[in-house]
């Protein structure tokens, strides 16, 4: 994709994928690639943050004889996350505007 994700966005789309459903990094990580191709590295510094906000929980849960890090929203991390994808919606409507022509401000 052309448009970089700021910290703000990657911040909403982990959220968003944590809050569907429990996972660990590299699924996280193979979902957000469709939105920037971001390494994987660049993952983990933002989960360890959203870990120390307390808007994220991990558990380990054994996978093929091994364990897993699971991460799982909390209801302050279920919180952000509402308050940036309405955040995230008027962005998106103003931009719209912008480009499909339209002056309305």
């Amino acid at each position: 994709m052309t448009f970089p994700l700021n910290a703000p966005m990657f911040d909403l789309l982990v959220l968003s994928v944590i809050a569907e459903a429990d996972t660990y990094g590299y699924q996280i990580s193979q979902i957000i690639k469709r939105a920037a191709n971001t390494k994987d590295s660049t993952l983990y510094p933002v989960l360890r943050r959203l870990q120390e906000q307390h808007f994220l929980e991990t558990y380990d849960q054994q996978y093929q004889g091994r364990n897993r890090k699971y991460y799982t929203i909390t209801e302050e991390g279920r919180r952000c996350q509402e308050e940036l994808s309405r955040e995230w919606e008027r962005y998106k409507t103003i931009i719209d505007d912008i480009v499909k022509g339209g002056s309305e401000k």
